[in-house]
């Protein structure tokens, strides 16, 4: 079975923290990176095309 690629892009370093620990503790999500702006959520999604993008949507 595939792993489930995720993108996170938030803006507060200690929720990605918190976020990145508990996906890289699940044996079926690859975290494949993490953005700190919209722009950079863009291009990393354009990127890396993740299966899903968890995204604080009030971010700079």
């Amino acid at each position: 079975m595939d792993k489930l690629t995720i993108l996170i892009a938030d803006d507060h370093p200690v929720f990605r923290k918190g976020l990145r620990a508990l996906l890289t503790s699940m044996p079926t999500t690859e975290l494949v990176g993490e953005a700190t702006t919209g722009e950079e959520a863009i291009n990393l999604a354009e990127q890396l095309q993740p299966d899903v993008i968890l995204m604080d949507l009030q971010m700079p």
